[in-house]
């Protein structure tokens, strides 16, 4: 045997007993998912049963005795479906009149719909208060000048039109992406057979988009029925899931954590119920689509055109018209905390010593990039052996980085608080545990969207970089990271638009130290610092809106506005 061979041997025999690295990446993801998403709901499964006696199943039997309780559940699944249709039937026209016809200043109307949800949902609420409440301005003049009693922004009718508004957007990206997919034969081929306009609109396309609809639809339903801010400010006292969720956890008199813990499991599994008949329901109607010849917008005739601005421009200024009243809030005159009657401007609400808004921005920035450079890292990671290395723990990991898609964030945050307030883990209040609840929210749409990029890649440039000698982990450093990086970058500023602008998640864990914008604004509203209030929205509006123009000067411009 010659001096060669003995060498390739043993070469080979070298790798054969080296350690795969992508094994360690998916022990150590499958094991940080286990400590930071399955053990803190199962202390809150633990918790539901538990009593000054051990198992219990009280407080399951005091909500479904409860006529209060069974209320708020009736409410807040009302409010989600509700809320999914209203928003289907705003979004499915407007993404249809976008994608099909030449709209003037499309980029930029795609950025300001985008722009107008995200920002906190409470915020729309809170400005809704300013326009339509009892003092508020379009109450006032109309009563002045009119003398014509507008209806009340108050009660269920107002948190629909609030979370309506707040949660079109999330379909229209979702639907705008759909079309693109869309060959423009099938629109030709409908067109032969006499389906033009409106009837091709519903009988043609309509069925190609079910899902994505239902997708979009999902993200919708969640929100809608896990928010509690919108309630909670203009609700009037109507009962809702979170609102009771959020009461059990915080007692002005004693906290029930054991209750806390029963609504949570309900929530979940509602939830759960919802997300696993959409994703029945999407894949019977699955539909596989590569557009050779997507569709170009064309030319209206004057009057079509007219139509379709005026459809787009006026709901544009409907869903910005919240976020104009919060920028000048943010500059009108208060006392108090309240404002005084007419326009006076001033600066002085940015420097309002009843929080310190300098550090609450620095804590977003730190905070939140911290979580956008983990969601990064661990999005890459478990995108790559999800795709690459598929076998029954990757899929397991998979399935468990789902979990925070469809568990509301309230839910979260108690299963937190439940698990990290005490010792041997007490993070409750540090930055450790917000970074992660950042992080934890945002991590599934990343890992999605990195993977449905990696899947686009030929394997054989990894095949030829190994074959060259590279190790795995530099081969995805040096050749496979690069390659994604446009992709990558775009989708980390969108994560960082929806991080910074997260609030049920942390809304458990932090302290005065760790308070970022969005909580920042949260408890300037419930103080009633209406300025104060209205500077930090200012702030966080203006970062939002210029994270999302940078998204649209990267490579894919609008094509990269995919929440």
């Amino acid at each position: 045997m010659t001096t060669a061979v003995r060498a390739d041997r043993a070469r080979g025999a070298r790798r054969l007993h080296k350690p795969d690295i992508w094994v360690s990446v998916s022990s150590g993801a499958t094991l940080f998912y286990l400590v930071i998403v399955v053990w803190p709901l199962l202390k809150v499964l633990g918790k539901s049963f538990s009593g000054p006696g051990g198992f219990t199943l009280a407080q399951f039997q005091t909500f479904f005795s409860g006529s209060l309780y069974m209320q708020a559940l009736r409410n807040s699944l009302f409010i989600g479906f509700a809320v999914t249709i209203l928003s289907l039937l705003v979004a499915y026209p407007l993404a249809y009149i976008m994608t099909m016809y030449r709209i003037r200043g499309k980029g930029t109307v795609q950025i300001l719909i985008l722009a107008s949800m995200m920002s906190p949902p409470f915020i729309g609420a809170y400005s809704w208060i300013l326009l339509l409440g009892n003092n508020g301005v379009i109450t006032q003049l109309m009563s002045d000048y009119l003398h014509i009693k507008t209806p009340s922004i108050y009660g269920m009718p107002g948190i629909l039109v609030v979370l309506t508004l707040q949660l079109v957007p999330l379909i229209f990206t979702y639907l705008m992406g759909a079309w693109r997919t869309i060959d423009v034969s099938i629109l030709e081929a409908a067109e032969q057979m006499g389906s033009t306009g409106v009837r091709r609109a519903v009988k043609v396309i309509a069925p190609l988009l079910i899902p994505t609809v239902l997708a979009g639809s999902l993200l919708v339903f969640v929100r809608a029925f896990a928010d509690f801010g919108t309630p909670m400010l203009i609700g009037r006292g109507l009962q809702t899931m979170p609102y009771q969720l959020y009461g059990a956890a915080t007692g002005e008199v004693s906290t029930n954590m054991s209750f806390a813990a029963a609504l949570s499991v309900i929530v979940i599994v509602v939830t759960l119920g919802i997300f696993f008949v959409q994703k029945y329901i999407a894949n019977k109607k699955a539909v596989s689509m590569n557009a050779m010849r997507p569709i170009e917008p064309k030319r209206l005739r004057p009057m079509g055109s007219m139509v379709a601005h005026g459809v787009v421009y006026v709901y544009l200024l409907i869903s910005l018209l919240p976020l104009v009243v919060v920028l000048i809030s943010g500059f009108r005159k208060t006392i108090l905390g309240q404002f005084v009657p007419g326009l006076h401007f001033t600066l002085e609400n940015f420097t309002s010593v009843s929080i310190n808004i300098g550090q609450v921005v620095k804590n977003t920035f730190v905070l939140g990039g911290s979580a956008l450079v983990a969601i990064v890292i661990v999005a890459v990671l478990v995108a790559y052996i999800s795709v690459r290395r598929p076998n029954a723990v990757n899929r397991v990991l998979d399935t468990l980085t789902m979990v925070p898609y469809v568990v509301p964030g309230l839910v979260i945050g108690i299963a937190f608080l439940l698990t990290f307030s005490t010792p041997p883990v007490q993070l409750t209040g540090t930055a450790t545990i917000m970074v992660i609840a950042l992080a934890l929210r945002r991590m599934p749409y990343t890992i999605r969207s990195t993977a449905a990029l990696l899947s686009q890649q030929n394997p054989s440039i990894e095949e030829a970089s190994l074959s060259l000698g590279a190790s795995k982990l530099r081969t995805l450093l040096r050749v496979i990271v690069p390659a994604l990086a446009p992709g990558i970058f775009a989708g980390a500023v969108l994560s960082w638009v929806t991080i910074i602008t997260e609030l049920s998640t942390t809304l458990f864990l932090y302290n005065v130290d760790t308070m970022t914008m969005s909580l920042g604004i949260y408890a300037t509203v419930v103080r009633g610092q209406l300025g104060t209030a209205g500077a930090l929205s200012t702030i966080l509006l203006g970062i939002t809106i210029a994270s999302l123009a940078l998204v649209m000067r990267l490579p894919g411009g609008s094509d990269n506005l995919k929440v």
